[in-house]
């Protein structure tokens, strides 16, 4: 389960849209390196999964994708001790999302 966020600092920000589809792509190629897994890291799986198709949605919204963000910011929290960092450098993405939404 994912942890919930805390409250929304920078959420009237404006998203670079380009910079959060450059970042889901790099999320999933390392998360393809990533053999078998916990609930935690399934979860993170689908957040980005579901983040990806957000991106790709022509209904997206600032809103949606700082949400998803925040979604899969938190699941990388969860499973921050579950991935082995070789595989996944959690600590990089998650002060990458930060920095995206005015963290």
């Amino acid at each position: 389960m994912v942890k919930k966020a805390a409250p929304e600092s920078g959420a009237g920000r404006e998203i670079d849209l380009a910079e959060v589809a450059r970042l889901v792509g790099a999320l999933e190629q390392d998360l393809a390196k990533v053999q078998g897994g916990s609930e935690d890291l399934q979860s993170l799986r689908d957040e980005v999964e579901a983040l990806r198709r957000l991106l790709k949605s022509p209904q997206r919204d600032q809103g949606e994708v700082h949400r998803g963000l925040r979604n899969v910011r938190a699941s990388l929290e969860n499973v921050r001790e579950a991935v082995v960092e070789e595989a996944i450098t959690v600590a990089e993405y998650v002060a990458q999302i930060g920095r995206m939404l005015g963290m």
